[in-house]
């Protein structure tokens, strides 16, 4: 992908100025997918975190990095917006779980020694940063020996700028169509959680999106170090369907999400013989 046309700090602005109502929203439960379908699915890709060093790269106010601590993760977050940071910092304080949290990008983690940590995990958020070549060096550093980078990002293959729907009369979708894969210019998203008020009740997220095809992920990774060691496309079961039939669609035609675990192998390291 060529140089962004959004900078680090631009990207910060954006989730400065959504860090307020973001925080309100996600800890009501009005992020119906997340709650519904892409957690429980990826908590369960991730696996047992129990007594690990665990970094949260992109970590937000802190939802998903309250969730890894109660699992028994010792848990660092680390997030490129300050206002996220502080409210994240105030949770801790309110409900302590031994969680450090720092203002740092993830594509910058200098704060770190090398081989700092046993694994990185970032839910939902290597898609919303411009320099994922710079986070994926970056992270390869700061993992151990055989840790590993466990990441969902939305699947790069489906939710292009150019998606859609076409449904029936009774408002059943019946395909999704898809342009602009190859576009690879960085632009701003603006929606609502689904569990979210009416839209006329509520503004909308200003959201930074830098678009990558799936082969520029993988490749990313490979050429920084990594062996790829799975990927998953999460599908909802036909109960979770029946109980939320706003997930049928992602049954039927398509998967949202992409999930990838890649692991630092003993011939990438440089610095860590003492590890």
């Amino acid at each position: 992908m060529q140089p962004s046309e959004l900078s680090e700090e631009e990207d910060a602005r954006y989730w400065d100025q959504n860090a307020d109502l973001w925080a309100k929203q996600v800890r009501k439960g009005w992020d119906y997918y997340r709650e519904h379908f892409n957690n429980p699915a990826f908590l369960r890709f991730i696996g047992d975190l129990r007594g690990k060093t665990v970094l949260d790269a992109g970590c937000g106010e802190g939802y998903n990095t309250r969730l890894l601590a109660r699992r028994g993760a010792r848990v660092t977050g680390v997030d490129i917006s300050q206002k996220m940071i502080d409210l994240a910092r105030q949770e801790e304080e309110r409900e302590p779980l031994g969680i450090r949290y720092e203002a740092a990008s993830f594509s910058d983690l200098s704060l770190f020694d090398d081989a700092w940590f046993d694994t990185v995990v970032s839910f939902m958020a290597l898609m919303d940063g411009p320099d994922f070549g710079s986070a994926s060096r970056e992270i390869l550093r700061v993992l151990r020996s055989g840790g590993e980078l466990i990441f969902s990002i939305t699947h790069p293959c489906f939710m292009t700028r150019g998606y859609g729907w076409m449904e029936d009369e009774n408002g059943n979708a019946t395909k999704l169509t898809v342009s602009d894969y190859f576009g690879d210019q960085p632009y701003v998203e603006r929606w609502r959680f689904k569990g979210g008020p009416a839209p006329k009740d509520a503004r909308p997220f200003a959201v930074p999106f830098f678009p990558r095809t799936l082969s520029e992920y993988v490749n990313t990774l490979i050429r920084a170090g990594f062996v790829l060691e799975e990927i998953a496309e999460p599908r909802p079961s036909e109960d979770a369907c029946k109980e939320h039939p706003w997930l049928q669609r992602w049954r039927d035609h398509a998967t949202l999400f992409l999930y990838v675990r890649a692991v630092k192998p003993a011939a990438s390291i440089t610095s860590e013989g003492q590890a």
